[in-house]
């Protein structure tokens, strides 16, 4: 193991009832602004929750609408805008990822003087950044509890994760039944990118690390247990409890503890194709993983191999380590498309014909992948084994 810090400044209230937190987590007369994205929320009765405890602590409520499944740059910076013009103590974010990383986003935006979009890139650092809340309403990205964010700027086709240790929320509510109204595609991909970041922490190259990939794997196989029960009840307190603490903690720190922190290869293609074809993260994750597995067996399959064997039971009797891996990337496309993931670029009518372009976004920052570092070529091959 590698030496590490483990740090969480988050609070995570779980469970039935817990929106009674927010009274007691902020200051009276506090100007809050709420985020959220469609109206579902207000269909299904969150809002109304929400805005009644706001009305305890006598908050000074403004409102952002319509943030965008992939939160565009555009959202930030009218959220970054209100904030400014309103004197914005607070900003809670009511919804999924997607509201979630926007949130984070306008918060560090708010009390920078330049664009926030230097932020996002880098080109300036990120000093603070306004308080932030959540009350999640779909279990996926994690980001309730993690520092970290993706936007895209749909302007120049960029899609970019970042994280600061300023944005980690402060508190964040999470009540299983919040999720009961999440429809099945959707849910499909919260399941698959809460696997996705379970399986690329679990593709390091640190040694002894028994307990880390023992807690990955049993996350795994939990979400090989519960995910087809899930997908037959939607409205399954049950099921959905279990599904929102594993995408909680499959992306909190936790996963990562003495580890060089996985690969996230997949995660940086991904994002450069979604950035042009505007695809659910979810599903451009299902198209990409498995074949990422098979690429990076070719050179080295026994981290595969242990994939294969310890969550989709693959026998490894009488087999070479490459088939047993291969056997395993196979399992894993199965059980997904199970659900009703993708399991290729046809399902979202992408052809090849865009591929440099992604290529080129892929490597918009230097360094792709560490269990096996990628170059162009590379990602192409993933790129055309996904048609």
């Amino acid at each position: 193991m590698n030496n590490f810090l483990q740090y969480n400044p988050t609070k995570l209230y779980f469970g039935r009832g817990q929106i009674e937190q927010i009274s007691n987590e902020l200051k009276k007369g506090l100007k809050v602004l709420i985020i959220y994205g469609g109206g579902s929320i207000k269909r299904n009765g969150v809002y109304n929750d929400v805005m009644d405890k706001l009305k305890e602590v006598d908050a000074e409520i403004h409102e952002l609408s319509g943030v965008e499944p992939n939160p565009r740059l555009k959202t930030v910076r009218k959220g970054v805008k209100l904030c400014k013009q309103e004197g914005i103590d607070f900003l809670l974010a009511v919804g999924g990822g997607s509201v979630i990383d926007c949130t984070k986003a306008i918060a560090a935006g708010a009390v920078y003087d330049g664009d926030v979009w230097d932020l996002i890139t880098q080109k300036a650092p990120i000093e603070r950044a306004l308080p932030i809340g959540t009350v999640l309403t779909l279990a996926a990205t994690g980001s309730e509890m993690n520092d970290v964010s993706v936007i895209t700027n749909w302007e120049t086709n960029d899609k970019l994760g970042w994280g600061s240790p300023h944005v980690y929320p402060t508190f964040s509510i999470l009540n299983p039944e919040y999720t009961f109204t999440v429809p099945e595609d959707q849910t499909v991909y919260g399941i698959v990118d809460s696997m996705s970041h379970a399986l690329e922490h679990y593709f390091h190259r640190t040694f002894n690390t028994p307990m880390i990939d023992g807690f990955i794997e049993s996350l795994l196989r939990t979400a090989i247990e519960t995910g087809p029960k899930l997908m037959k009840n939607l409205q399954s307190f049950e099921y959905r409890e279990t599904m929102m603490y594993l995408s909680t903690t499959a992306f909190n720190g936790t996963l990562m503890n003495g580890t060089d922190g996985g690969d996230w290869a997949t995660h940086r293609i991904e994002h450069a194709v979604s950035a042009i074809y505007d695809i659910p993260h979810g599903g451009g994750l299902a198209i990409l993983f498995p074949n990422w597995l098979e690429h990076v067996l070719e050179e080295d399959p026994s981290r595969v191999k242990q994939l294969a064997v310890n969550v989709f039971g693959v026998d490894p009797a009488g087999k070479e380590d490459k088939q047993v891996a291969l056997e395993g990337a196979a399992a894993l496309r199965k059980f997904w498309t199970s659900l009703g993931a993708p399991s290729t670029f046809k399902d979202y009518d992408i052809t090849d014909q865009d591929f440099d372009s992604i290529v080129e976004k892929t490597f918009i920052k230097p360094g792709v992948g560490t269990y096996k570092e990628l170059n162009s070529e590379n990602v192409k091959e993933i790129l055309k084994s996904s048609l």
